[in-house]
Formats: C-alpha cells, structure tokens, sequence
C-alpha cells in the first residue's frame, strides 16, 4: 500500500474577505506542481463564505462538480432552471458537461456558510448538463461508512460520469474499521472533515487528506470523534 499525505496546513490559501479558502490541489492562484490532482480528482476546495455573500453567475463545462455544505445553506440557481437550499445532511451534484452557468450564495445574512466543493475529471466528454441533490442523512449510519456516490444512477447517494464511489463516516472514538476497494485500480483519497484517525501508522487530524493506492483494503482506527469524506477514484484520465 502506498500514501500521500496532504496536512491541513499545508494546503493553499485565498482570503478574499468574503470568502475565506483551503485548496488541496492547484485552484486559482495557488499552484504547486506537485499538487495538481489525485488521480482524476481535481479541486478539492474548503470554502468559509461571509453572510449573504457568494459567486455570481459564472461558467463550467466538462467537470462532475459536487457540493457538501458543513454549515449553513448555500442558494444555488443555474441556467438549466434549478434553485435550490441545501444545507448540512445533503450532497449536491452538477454534470457541466457541454456547458452550464450557475451561481452560489450564502442564504443567509448573518450566519457563515461552510461547504465542501470537489471537483472530477469525468470519462464522458460533452454530455448534457444536469443537476441533482439527495438527502443523505437519510441513508446516514453512525460508526459505519455509508455511500453517498457512485457510477450508477439507481445506488444510494447520487450519481456521476465516472467510475468513483464516495463514502462518508461520523465514527466515536476507539472504532476499528476496515475498507475495501469497489475498483483496485482505482486510488482512495480521505479527507478528515474532523476528528483524528489513524491509518497505516500515520495519525490524520482534523483537515488533513491522505491519498491510498495499490491496494485492495486497509484498517483504520478512530482515535477521536471524527468526520471523514472518503472518495475512491481512478488514477489515470
């Protein structure tokens, strides 16, 4: 089994006032060759957006675009007609495919907006726009790792142009879990919302990411209270 260890803080940083941002990988004006992507997971962006403030109408294409809140409720609108409220408890999912503009915004005045925004190179070039959101806590499980993504439309979770399942984790501290690859060629990247685990002797704390490839499965221990996004994706694009 190999890893790659990305700490908290070592990602980039952009503070705009109104947005305060942690890149994982290269994003806007953070670039680090090193740090261009984990396979075909390309932005993974930890976003603290200022009351009643957000990103006016802009564009994408060809990127599965999937959005996390933390905290608070993002106001989402986009060309193919959708708004939207999401907050904590859902996971939302936009395939810009030809093309799409959409706007993000903090609902709310007087409140933070905290939210996950990640990034995949899809294996389908220029299909046809689309956007959806599921309501996860709905299929949460306490101390087991439950999907919240996957290939197939018809799974738990929802579902993207790429051969990648996402899990996530809310475990109590001195849990021992197991995970098994659903494609051992793919890579597995963590990304420890918070709380501290263990793997592979490695202690992970709140923020930090890991990367795991050629290997079919490995254990974890829960060493805190913890929240963690695990994204399974192909390494070669």
């Amino acid at each position: 089994m190999k890893t790659v260890i990305h700490r908290a803080e070592t990602r980039g940083a952009a503070n705009f006032g109104w947005l305060d941002a942690r890149h994982t990988f290269s994003f806007g004006r953070y670039y680090n060759p090193d740090r261009m992507s984990f396979g075909v997971l390309r932005v993974l962006n930890d976003d603290r957006i200022a009351g009643g403030a957000g990103f006016p109408t802009h564009p994408h294409d060809n990127m599965e675009i999937v959005t996390i809140p933390l905290e608070g409720a993002l106001e989402h609108k986009d060309s193919m007609g959708n708004t939207a409220v999401i907050e904590k408890g859902k996971v939302q999912v936009m395939s810009a495919g030809t093309g799409v503009q959409h706007s993000e915004y903090n609902k709310n005045e007087n409140e933070e907006l905290k939210l996950l925004q990640i990034w995949m190179i899809p294996n389908k070039q220029n299909v046809t726009p689309r956007y959806d959101e599921v309501a996860i806590s709905e299929i949460a499980v306490e101390n087991e790792l439950y999907q919240i993504l996957s290939p197939n439309p018809d799974d738990d979770g929802v579902w993207v142009h790429q051969n990648s399942w996402w899990h996530m984790i809310q475990t109590t501290k001195d849990s021992h879990l197991t995970y098994k690859f659903k494609d051992e060629t793919n890579g597995l990247y963590i990304f420890l919302i918070k709380g501290s685990m263990t793997i592979d002797g490695e202690q992970l704390s709140t923020r930090d990411g890991i990367g795991i490839y050629q290997t079919s499965s490995f254990d974890f221990n829960i060493t805190q209270d913890s929240e963690a996004l695990f994204m399974e994706v192909p390494l070669k694009f």
